[in-house]
Formats: structure tokens, C-alpha cells, sequence
């Protein structure tokens, strides 16, 4: 990050940040917590994995046992960082299917039977990217209990809590149940202060319980400019400023601070989708805006609401919406893509994609309520979203409208072409120079 000795300051802010998130996470009477910053929840989340494995490895070692054959589990709605880390460390990825029954998450139901000795840990994701749910850490942590009782093996659970871990602690409805180092099961967790740390991007966070179940292996001691550095980061040169701007924000707001801004996003959020769900357009299929425990829809008439958060499902401010079926039912040749396609017109972003795998016939269009998003923004994107609606209703039919619809094959084009990119794969080819000549820009 810097050299200690000359910016010592900002190493002492950057241990606070680390102390405070420990706290705010659930620090547990006579251990000591260890963590780092990050360039975000991407290399957090190696990180995590990283520990997993090398305690496992360990173990193993002193059993005497096979370590070659790895595993990991998590759910088909994972981020794709955490399939990253079990493919660049040589992990076997055990992604397990997610259903409308375990509201689109890791389903504990299935855990069970895909543990074994070799499984070194499990992704429990706080706050799904698809519609924002925090998946059940607790009862996953009871069904590792009853594991460990059973064949000896204890398997550790890591937080992916990239979003959720700056807002379940903030929020009265926290996150459903124990999710931090109330577990003892609970290693570690890492998060994004340029998410819902409201940092501008590039800063994420790792900490672990206790400096314990860091391996020495994974942490190096550098002499570095005449001062000594610990170092147990994949990056190693990196900007500052973020944890500057990270350290004055927790000061600056505390927790009554954080708990206004994130109980207001909340809001918001709920707000947007009870008025999208009583259009009849719209279902949703995230549940923050339904009562506590209620999961299904119910399409009801608006009402204004007076209650915290506590009395609402907690998760993520997500608005995750489809066409409704009676939507459907009346106009059967409206793909949802075109939604998103005429908001795009509008200069808004809604991207439109299916759920993960096993529920992909469902699509959604989501909507990320931050702390910027106000009422007169809402009001704003309602009244388009109808506009968009009302447009689709009267011309859905035509020839001219059919460009708001491309084919099936060029909808999943980014599927086709994967991180490759129709686009930049292409792009020579309309470029006034070859690719040969010129300068070629860089991204670090």
C-alpha cells in the first residue's frame, strides 16, 4: 500500500479500519482479529479461499492424507470471483443448484451431501447479486456442526458479505439470523468499502477472526526502504486515498451515521418496488418490501409504510423485477430485453439477464438503490418506466418496435463470446488505423 515509515499515518488508519469493521462484525473476548485492505472484494475473497486451503493443507499434512483433490462449495448465484479463486487455485468448485424454493441462494438442503474430507470450506454469500438475499450463514453453520459431530471433519465457513457487510450491521433488520464471528464457524469476511462503504472504487476489506487462522505461510515479511512490512496481499503497490476516505467515513458518520444512510436506502428501495409490483406490470422477485417471513407475491394496492426495516425481510437495497404473468398473458410477443432497451434510450442502465442456472427461463431486471438514489430520482424513474410501458403496449406489435427486440442469438451474445467480447474482439476492424500502428492504452 506504502511504505510505513514514510506515510505512517495512513498505516495507522488503515489498522483503525481494521479494528472498527472487527468490531462492527462481531470481534469475539480473547481473540485478535487480523485483516487488510484490498483493491476490492474480488482479491478479498482469494484471500479467504487462500486461508481455507493452506489450513486444510495443513492439516492434511500432519494426518499424513492425500491433499490433491480440494473442494469448495457454493451456490449457482455466486459472484464470479468466487469461482475464480477454486479455478486459479486449482479448487474444485462444488456449485450447487439454487431454486425459487431457497429464494435463488445456497440451499442448506443440499450442503450435506456434497461434504467430504476434502472440502476445505463453504461461500456463504451476504447479500445475492442477482436480487440482493442474504443467504442462511446460521443454519448453515448448524448443519456444519452436526457434520463435524458426525465424521470429525470441521469445515469453515468464509462471509462474502461484498454489499451486505456494510449494511446488516447498520440496518434494524439486520440479516435474519447470526452471521459474523458470533459463529465460531465464521473465519473470515471481507467486504467493499467502495459499495456500501461509500468510498469511491478501489478498496475492499478482509478479517479474520483471530490472526490464528491466517497461515504464516500466506503472510510475508518484507525490508522494504528500511522498515520492516507484513505483507499478505496478492497486490502490493496500491493507492491510499481509498482508506483515507474509507477511515473518515466511519468516523465522520459512526454508527447512527451508517444506520440512517443504509435504513433510507432500504426505503427507497422498498418504496420503488411497491410501486412498480401495483402497476401490474411488474412482480418482483426480491422480497425487502414484503412483511417479515413473507416470501411469495401478493399483489396488493400501495401503502405507505411507517416501520423500520426490522419489520421487512432484510437484504440488500435490490430491486430485482420481471414481467408480471399477467403481463405476459396479454401481450405474449414483448420480451422483457426490450424494457431495458428503450430505459437504455432514456440514458438509464436496468440491465436485463436470467437468474443462474437451473432457474435461467426467468429474467430480471435489476435496479441498485444507493444512498444517491433520492425520492425525486425514484419519482423520475417510475414515471419513464411507465412511459416504457405504455409505449411497448401500443406499438408492441409493430415493425418499428421490433428493434427494441433483438432475435434470441443476439439477446445472449455476451453469453456466446464470454469475457471476450463481441465488441472488443471486433473492434479493429472499424478502426481508422490497424491495430499494428498506434498506441495501445493499458489497464493495471
Amino acid at each position: 500500500m506504502s511504505d510505513a515509515d514514510e506515510y505512517p499515518a495512513l498505516q495507522d488508519m488503515h489498522m483503525r479500519c481494521v479494528s472498527i469493521l472487527a468490531d462492527l462484525w462481531g470481534r469475539q473476548k480473547g481473540e485478535k482479529p487480523i485483516g487488510t485492505a484490498t483493491t476490492g472484494s474480488s482479491e478479498a475473497i482469494h484471500l479467504g479461499g487462500l486461508a481455507m486451503k493452506s489450513r486444510w493443507q495443513e492439516k492434511r499434512d500432519k494426518e499424513g492424507k492425500d491433499k490433491s483433490k480440494p473442494n469448495i462449495i457454493m451456490g449457482a448465484n455466486a459472484q464470479v470471483a468466487l469461482e475464480k479463486f477454486a479455478r486459479y487455485f486449482e479448487v474444485e468448485p462444488r456449485i450447487l443448484p439454487v431454486s425459487a424454493k431457497s429464494d435463488y441462494c445456497l440451499d442448506p438442503e443440499l450442503i450435506r451431501e456434497n461434504l467430504d474430507e476434502n472440502t476445505i470450506g463453504v461461500f456463504v454469500i451476504l447479500g445475492s447479486t442477482y436480487h440482493g438475499s442474504y443467504e442462511k450463514c446460521e443454519e448453515i453453520s448448524n448443519i456444519l456442526d452436526a457434520y463435524e459431530k458426525e465424521t470429525g471433519h470441521d469445515i469453515p465457513i468464509h462471509v462474502d458479505a461484498a454489499s451486505g457487510g456494510f449494511i446488516a450491521p447498520f440496518t434494524h433488520a439486520k440479516a435474519g439470523g447470526k452471521w459474523n464471528f458470533e459463529l465460531p464457524r465464521v473465519k473470515s469476511i471481507n467486504t467493499s468499502g467502495h459499495k456500501f462503504g461509500l468510498v469511491y472504487a478501489g478498496v475492499g476489506w478482509i478479517i479474520w477472526r483471530d490472526e490464528a487462522y491466517l497461515p504464516k505461510y500466506l503472510s510475508f515479511e518484507l525490508h522494504y526502504l528500511g522498515g520492516t512490512i507484513e505483507s499478505y496481499t496478492l497486490n502490493f503497490s496500491r493507492p491510499g486515498a481509498q482508506i483515507i476516505a474509507q477511515y473518515f467515513n466511519l468516523l465522520h458518520l459512526g454508527f447512527m451515521g451508517f444506520r440512517d444512510v443504509m435504513e433510507n436506502a432500504l426505503a427507497n428501495a422498498r418504496l420503488l418496488s411497491k410501486v412498480l409490483e401495483s402497476t401490474g406490470y411488474f412482480r418482483c422477485i426480491s422480497g425487502i418490501h414484503r412483511k417479515k417471513g413473507v416470501l411469495t407475491f401478493d399483489a396488493k394496492p400501495y401503502e405507505p409504510e411507517a416501520e423500520s426495516s426490522a419489520a421487512y425481510n432484510p437484504g440488500l437495497p435490490v430491486v430485482a423485477f420481471t414481467l408480471s404473468d399477467e403481463f405476459n398473458k396479454d401481450y405474449p410477443n414483448v420480451k422483457q430485453v426490450s424494457v431495458s432497451n428503450l430505459m437504455r434510450a432514456k440514458q438509464y442502465i436496468i440491465p436485463n439477464y436470467p437468474l443462474p442456472p437451473n432457474e435461467e427461463n426467468t429474467e430480471i431486471l435489476r435496479v441498485v438503490v444507493r444512498e444517491s438514489m433520492s425520492l425525486d430520482l425514484i419519482d423520475k424513474l417510475f414515471s419513464d418506466l411507465c412511459q416504457v410501458m405504455e409505449t411497448i403496449m401500443e406499438s408492441g406489435s409493430s415493425a418499428e418496435f421490433a428493434a427494441w427486440q433483438p432475435d434470441d442469438k443476439s439477446h445472449r451474445l455476451e453469453k456466446q463470446e464470454g469475457t471476450v467480447g463481441e465488441n472488443g474482439k471486433h473492434a479493429h476492424k472499424k478502426a481508422k488505423r490497424p491495430m499494428h500502428k498506434g498506441i495501445h492504452r493499458t489497464v493495471c
